[in-house]
């Protein structure tokens, strides 16, 4: 199991290669990544991000931010702060963490 900080819920499938074409796997590396950043920027003590994919489709079909009551800002508004500054379709989450 990979967490960041210790904790972290994830789908099974997530780790079950190192193929990070695979979404599930990008994903997971994407969702601990703008949570990384949310906590970084200070605008939350603590988050999780999960993300949500449909085969064949680009953009994720859910993205979900709970700060558990620690953010700066409500959740909604920095749900709206991810969407504009990370593109969290699986081939540019592979370019901007290279995992290629």
């Amino acid at each position: 199991i990979d967490t960041y900080g210790g904790w972290g819920g994830h789908g099974g499938g997530a780790f079950s290669g190192k193929d990070p074409t695979k979404v599930d796997r990008s994903a997971a590396y994407a969702a601990r990544w703008v949570a990384k950043s949310i906590v970084a920027s200070k605008l939350a003590q603590r988050c999780v991000v999960q993300l949500s994919y449909a085969i064949g489709v680009a953009e994720p079909l859910s993205i979900y931010v709970d700060t558990y009551g620690t953010g700066v800002k409500s959740d909604d508004e920095i749900l709206a702060l991810v969407k504009k500054n990370f593109d969290l379709r699986p081939g540019c989450i592979i370019r901007d963490l290279k995992l290629t």
